[in-house]
């Protein structure tokens, strides 16, 4: 049977369903996180004094992301008592993690960095931890917003994931510079302090808005967990307390890799494990100092909250959008190569804004470039692994994909900062080696694009 090839007004249209609200408001629940970890964390350290390899070598907070697969098993099973029974498994874990982020915000707004550093970066991997496992299930509870067999409205979904992941970023990134700005102005000494409190306030507007998002009827997921629990329990031959701590931890962390080896087959699937380690390195080194560099040459907190927040995110929000139709009739694996050349090419825009020296047009331009780059990237990326997982294993197979990638991103990138002092700041030449670090991940897709099986329904 040949399918008739759906018009850009019906791809468009799939973004009507309301489950893609829901996911949108997911999207933003995960990505506001890293506006406390990632921008307001940097800002505040270099504004404290600290170095860039510091600032840098901070960020390995961030490496908690690429080991959230190893407690996924844990938050697809237990259930959190009272939340569970009143807002479901899935919000129930969201909820905890959010009140988690909460209170590490308030601790933060009493801490000096220079006389606490130790204790301000300790807060700050709790965020990253609370927020990792958050994702956990936020993914999870996306992926099954949407039937297994409806390929299209995944891609859709995973576009409108990344315009909340970008809202929840870009737009939180707004508010804590736009207010970190007006405290400053007030005369408040520890305006970053002050500003965590404000957060704080969006953290607790979030819970309430999550109350809107539906969580599915219970699946048959836990039984299938179960089966397979037992199946192993056969093989040892026995039941005890032993065996059956054996073939739960089997079951549920060698059981997702086991079945997407056999899935792929070893070579293919090592092929995707290399591509989804790689690709976003070049565009993780560079978010990871933007910032820093933005600051070092000459912009203030309210252009970077301009240009790099408020207009990136509605060129994001567009941009994801459209590369959610492109992953829809050209597919994931054209998008990623598309995407791919862009992010390679863009991080040159940020090599003629150091060599050229403060320029608001070029600034605007780069920003806007950069943007538009990662929202076809990160659109396919998330729509490739979304339609690789089983749904036995949703959440446990998500998070071990995602945190492939995120090893790649966070634990590298962490280096950053070294990187730029090395070359004793020439951040002309950093931004050329960005470029050069997005080809291997190029090379490793073009060897498996024949040979990677993904629905396109």
């Amino acid at each position: 049977m040949i399918e008739k090839k759906q018009s850009w007004t019906d791809s468009l249209l799939v973004y009507k369903d309301i489950r893609m609200l829901r996911i949108l408001l997911l999207g933003s629940i995960s990505g506001f996180p890293w506006v406390l970890i990632a921008s307001s964390l940097s800002l505040w350290l270099k504004e404290e004094g600290l170095s860039r390899s510091t600032i840098g070598w901070a960020g390995l907070i961030f490496g908690v992301y690429a080991f959230n697969y190893l407690w996924a098993p844990i938050i697809d099973r237990i259930q959190i008592p009272f939340l569970t029974k009143k807002l479901g498994h899935r919000r129930g874990w969201i909820v905890l993690m959010q009140i988690a982020i909460l209170l590490s915000l308030l601790v933060w707004s009493f801490i000096n960095p220079t006389q606490n550093l130790a204790l301000l970066i300790t807060v700050g991997l709790i965020i990253a931890i609370a927020s990792a496992t958050q994702d956990i299930t936020v993914d999870a509870l996306r992926i099954e917003q949407i039937n297994a067999n409806e390929g299209k409205a995944m891609a859709a979904g995973a576009a409108m994931a990344v315009v909340g992941w970008w809202t929840g970023y870009k737009l939180g990134g707004v508010i804590a510079l736009f207010t970190a700005e007006f405290f400053e102005n007030m005369g408040v000494v520890d305006y970053w302090q002050a500003t965590f409190l404000v957060l704080g306030i969006v953290v607790i507007l979030m819970n309430i808005a999550l109350m809107f998002v539906h969580e599915p009827i219970e699946t048959n997921r836990q039984a299938k967990q179960r089966e397979t629990d037992k199946l192993i329990e056969e093989k040892l031959g026995s039941s005890n307390i032993i065996t059956n701590f054996i073939a739960y931890i089997t079951g549920t962390i060698g059981g997702p890799i086991i079945s997407f080896f056999k899935k792929n087959g070893f070579a293919i699937a090592a092929g995707i494990l290399g591509f989804v380690f790689l690709f976003k390195i070049g565009e993780a080194f560079l978010g990871r100092m933007s910032i820093v560099f933005y600051k070092e040459i000459g912009f203030s907190k309210g252009q970077i909250a301009i240009y790099s927040k408020g207009l990136g995110w509605i060129t994001t929000v567009v941009f994801t959008l459209l590369g959610g139709v492109m992953a829809m009739r050209a597919g994931t694996i054209k998008t990623m190569f598309f995407a791919g050349g862009l992010m390679a090419l863009t991080n040159l825009l940020f090599a003629v804004l150091a060599w050229t020296g403060k320029s608001e047009l070029l600034f605007a331009i780069a920003v806007i470039a950069d943007d538009i780059t990662a929202a076809f990237a990160t659109v396919a990326f998330v729509a490739f692994i979304s339609l690789l997982v089983d749904r036995t294993y949703t959440a446990t197979q998500y998070a071990l994909l995602a945190s492939i990638g995120t090893a790649g991103r966070t634990t590298l990138a962490s280096s950053s900062g070294a990187l730029v002092d090395w070359l004793n700041g020439d951040w002309g030449t950093f931004f050329i080696l960005t470029t050069i670090m997005v080809i291997p991940s190029l090379i490793c897709l073009w060897f498996i694009r024949n040979k990677i099986k993904i629905g396109e329904k």
